[in-house]
């Protein structure tokens, strides 16, 4: 199989409502790297992928034909803690209070674009 350099075989690909808002909420909470954008105009992003250590999102603005369309994500971070909390000041509101797991220290939020996060560290 031949995959692009800098491509995984599976990615998810969200379509949300104001992706640059999305895009602007990982850089700040997990330290996102935007690699591209296309836009379909001056205000609506067509296409964007963001790095997010080795994991890629794709993402676009959606449209009248391309209707919202978001995902739950468990991302492992190095303190769930700080992390957790950037998620609350970015305007993420919680489904989960952080609590030790039996595989770390986990809590939920989903983000001001309807995704969900499981914030998870080893303990």
């Amino acid at each position: 199989m031949n995959i692009p350099e800098k491509y995984q075989q599976v990615m998810p690909y969200l379509i949300v409502e104001n992706a640059a808002g999305f895009i602007s909420f990982t850089r700040k909470v997990f330290d996102a790297q935007e690699e591209c954008k296309a836009m379909r105009d001056e205000q609506t992003i067509q296409h964007a992928e963001i790095m997010i250590g080795e994991s890629k999102i794709m993402c676009a603005d959606a449209t009248e034909k391309f209707k919202p369309q978001n995902a739950d994500f468990f991302i492992y971070v190095e303190n769930a803690d700080d992390t957790f909390a950037k998620t609350i000041d970015t305007g993420a509101k919680v489904v989960s209070e952080l609590a030790n797991q039996t595989y770390g220290r986990s809590g939920g939020v989903v983000d001001p674009f309807g995704n969900t996060w499981w914030i998870t560290s080893q303990l």
